[in-house]
């Protein structure tokens, strides 16, 4: 593994006991610039994952607890009436960061939901007429509780489009569990992270390491073969978009970049493909009757299309 991620994944295990995959997976968006949704069930460390990305490296985290009264301008942020100067000045909202983490998204009304469209897509809000630029990196890491549903409002697809990648954590093996025990016994784990593993810096100049990772043009076809195959099936109301594969490209390369390789490998690209593409998809009523899941539909393709060898 590249010296430089597993320096961050060791930091990030100081707080999370086990879940490497779900950590690197993390990592891998930030290195694309990817926003991500974390669905699972209460209490299994989806916040204390979020947290401790945002402390290993030196940015600004905010934290939102999104529930139905929250206002897009609390989001947003919002213009008010300076009385020194007579004029307007802007006032920061949440996505003012570096790390967002928003917490219950889908308890939050569409107006909020929406608010939070143009920031992630565009990193950047307009506020009365004025463009206001998000720092960088910007990232926007969301939780969401699939069991209860209770109060919730539905992310419509466009909304679940923008998010680079959908991860779950699930339950600790038994002796994960244990360890946990331990390891909270006398403190909040997260107080183990003392100081930042590295800077936004640093993050910014890996971003562009893994823009530099080359993708053969056989793996590219591979890429476009998976996405076009989700478009003209039966299995599937609703097929990949033209965002879903250019995610499925750069998840690739951060892959192959955290494995410290110059180039990618058709690996690269099924290792990534259920987090990238599966929340992307709504399957036909056949789809759901064969195949129940999203992601079992997915590895269903990656099972079924010729993988290239690395000499096409």
């Amino acid at each position: 593994m590249n010296e430089k991620i597993n320096r961050l994944a060791q930091s990030i295990g100081k707080v999370i006991v086990g879940k490497e995959d779900t950590v690197i997976r993390l990592i891998a968006a930030m290195l694309c610039e990817g926003h991500v949704l974390l669905e699972d069930v209460p209490g299994v460390g989806k916040t204390q994952l979020i947290t401790a990305l945002s402390r290993s490296v030196g940015g600004k985290f905010n934290r939102i607890q999104l529930t139905p009264d929250v206002m897009p301008s609390d989001i947003a942020g919002f213009t008010m009436l300076d009385n020194k100067s007579g004029g307007f000045i802007y006032r920061d909202g949440a996505v003012m960061c570096n790390f967002l983490l928003a917490d219950e998204i889908n308890r939050a009304s569409p107006k909020v939901q929406s608010a939070l469209l143009e920031a992630m897509e565009e990193r950047q809000i307009s506020m009365d007429g004025v463009t206001h630029k998000l720092p960088s990196p910007f990232l926007v890491m969301a939780t969401q509780n699939p069991v209860e549903t209770y109060g919730t409002f539905h992310l419509p697809e466009a909304q679940m489009d923008r998010f680079f990648m959908k991860l779950s954590m699930g339950y600790p093996d038994a002796e994960e569990e244990i360890r946990i025990l331990e390891r909270t016994e006398m403190h909040n784990p997260i107080n183990n992270i003392t100081e930042p593993a590295m800077t936004v810096d640093e993050i910014l100049e890996m971003q562009q390491e893994v823009r530099n990772v080359r993708v053969a043009d056989s793996v590219k076809k591979y890429i476009t073969d998976i996405v076009r195959f989700t478009r003209s099936d039966r299995n599937a109301a609703l097929g990949i978009s033209p965002r879903g594969s250019i995610a499925l490209y750069k998840a690739a390369k951060a892959f192959a970049y955290i494995n410290e390789r110059e180039y990618v490998t058709p690996d690269d690209v099924k290792n990534t493909a259920v987090s990238v593409l599966a929340h992307r998809i709504i399957l036909s009523p056949q789809g759901k009757s064969e195949f129940n899941t999203t992601e079992a539909y997915v590895e269903a393709i990656l099972s079924t299309l010729r993988v290239p060898a690395m000499s096409d």
